[in-house]
């Protein structure tokens, strides 16, 4: 099937080719994709709608969140990811807790490349929430995560923060393979938070160096 043009400017900010601050240009857009400019049109329009995108004079820019909108967002997909992983507990088949299993080991490979753990790790929590067989849920995950992309660094850069996530990760699997809901919950929103505090962390780092140029 082929995508959209919406569809295919949210994957190139989900993977980085347009960062925060970049300036869209619905030519640009619509040679890059092979598609015409009205349909970029509405998907920019559309975007802009849902907060991906920003006002910058009169272009659009790849929207950035500020302290506040952080802090927020960090919350609700605490949350919400929780959720998804006590509802696996209590619902993923033997198989897919399998594929979890299998890949926290593969993502070993990939802790010298922060670029690629991270694509890793939204794969990682994606199976957890679809082992939640919550379709509603599924849904505001999705949101959560678009958002998520207007991050400019991943929190994985972080010096020894990728070897703390997968042994994060072998504890949530274990909690889903032992079907015990309020240790998953738990293990989840833990590995949130800390992901939460090395950003904090991260972006504190960037300001003093910037103050100091």
């Amino acid at each position: 099937m082929q995508k959209d043009a919406y569809t295919l400017i949210l994957e190139a900010i989900d993977g980085g080719v347009y960062r925060p601050g970049d300036r869209l240009v619905e030519a640009e857009l619509a040679e890059r994709f092979g598609v015409s400019r009205t349909p970029v049109r509405e998907a920019l329009q559309r975007l802009e709608t849902q907060s991906m995108l920003a006002r910058d004079g009169r272009s659009l820019i790849v929207a950035s969140l500020d302290h506040n909108q952080l802090a927020e967002l960090y919350v609700v997909r605490a949350e919400l990811e929780g959720l998804a992983a006590r509802l696996a507990a209590r619902h993923a088949a033997p198989e897919e807790i399998k594929v979890l299993a299998d890949m926290v080991e593969d993502d070993r490979t990939h802790l010298d490349d922060p670029a690629a753990l991270s694509r890793a790790n939204r794969r990682f929590h994606k199976q957890i929430h679809l082992a939640s067989h919550n379709r509603y849920l599924v849904q505001q995950l999705d949101l959560v995560h678009r958002s998520m992309a207007l991050l400019a660094t991943t929190s994985l850069a972080a010096e020894g923060r990728g070897t703390a996530a997968l042994a994060e990760h072998e504890a949530i699997v274990r909690a889903i393979a032992a079907g015990d809901g309020d240790a998953a919950q738990q293990a989840l929103r833990s590995h949130i938070s800390k992901a939460f505090e090395t950003r904090l962390k991260l972006d504190a780092g960037a300001a003093r160096s910037g103050g100091d140029s």
